[in-house]
């Protein structure tokens, strides 16, 4: 496989600052509105450990 060119470079960097231009405006307001927002930590926390049990009771399986 080839390495990109020179003129891909810079057509992936200006797609680039296109795109954080773009949706600048829309990230700030998500960011003021996170900060706002109650924290749910019990809501995030919940899943993450069911997973993590339900994959060490898969390996538990497998031995």
């Amino acid at each position: 496989m080839d390495t990109p060119g020179w003129l891909n470079i810079i057509l992936v960097g200006v797609i680039a600052v296109m795109i954080f231009f773009l949706f600048r405006g829309g990230f700030k307001a998500t960011l003021e509105a996170s900060s706002k927002a109650p924290k749910d930590w019990p809501g995030f926390l919940l899943p993450i450990g069911l997973v993590v049990l339900f994959v060490i009771l898969l390996i538990a399986m497998v031995r």
